[in-house]
């Protein structure tokens, strides 16, 4: 029989910052090979919980599980070689170094054989950054450093992989380009969880979504469906009451 074991799984998770929880008693079950996307308005949580799930903040209570593995008590570190992986919001690549050179970086923690073979692997993966391999990473387009970082990212053979806000500040053309490739990242079998101020576009390639308000899980549910929901297209997606009204039959 196939592995049914969800991907990651919170149970009553707590997580934020010094004293004070920035989000509360979040249960979640996320199946393995699918994109999930989290909504919400400012300071609703969503990056606190990336963060909180790769050990980047405090936990507070619940618990955690990644593959059926408490991790509870694992630092970043460890929970990166256990397979997870987290693409900050914001730049993270080194400008003056060539894209190759970020690669290398990428794999740091790998042996040369192995690192090697993680370089080959992303690119083939995105052929642009062969194409811009010897061009500096601080040369490239805002949507072609973000595709630079996640392929850092993927070198390390995360399971999970966490994105926040992969296409702020991006052009329409550029935030499709990193869109397409969640979808290549979630063919080739890993599960993504994302942040993303483009709704839309996000909801769009997403198996679920999650709304958190002021820290706590509100709604949950097929992409589709939330993105059809009516308080949630006002809320989040810009519709007025006519878009939400449904249509009348004469």
């Amino acid at each position: 029989m196939p592995d049914t074991t969800p991907c990651l799984e919170l149970a009553g998770f707590s997580a934020g910052y010094t004293d004070t929880p920035i989000v509360r008693d979040i249960s979640l079950t996320i199946p393995a090979g699918t994109v999930t996307t989290l909504l919400g308005g400012n300071g609703a949580g969503k990056s606190t919980l990336l963060k909180a799930i790769f050990g980047m903040v405090r936990q507070f209570g619940g618990a955690i599980r990644f593959e059926g593995r408490p991790i509870d008590r694992l630092a970043c570190d460890a929970r990166l070689r256990a397979g997870i992986g987290i693409v900050p919001q914001g730049r993270c690549n080194f400008p003056r170094m060539s894209v190759g050179e970020n690669l290398e970086m990428g794999a740091y923690l790998l042996g040369r054989a192995d690192k090697q073979r993680a370089m080959e692997e992303v690119l083939a993966l995105f052929p642009m950054l062969k194409r811009k391999y010897h061009s500096l990473a601080g040369n490239l387009s805002g949507g072609e450093q973000q595709i630079l970082e996640t392929a850092m990212v993927l070198e390390m053979h995360p399971r999970l992989l966490l994105l926040d806000e992969p296409s702020l500040g991006l052009s329409p053309k550029m935030q499709q380009e990193v869109f397409d490739s969640v979808q290549e990242i979630r063919g080739a079998g890993l599960t993504v969880m994302m942040v993303e101020q483009n709704l839309h576009g996000a909801l769009l390639i997403s198996d679920t979504a999650v709304v958190l308000e002021t820290g706590r899980k509100f709604k949950e549910g097929p992409a589709r469906q939330i993105m059809n929901d009516p308080d949630i297209k006002r809320a989040y997606l810009g519709a007025t009451e006519d878009e939400t009204a449904p249509a009348t039959v004469h």
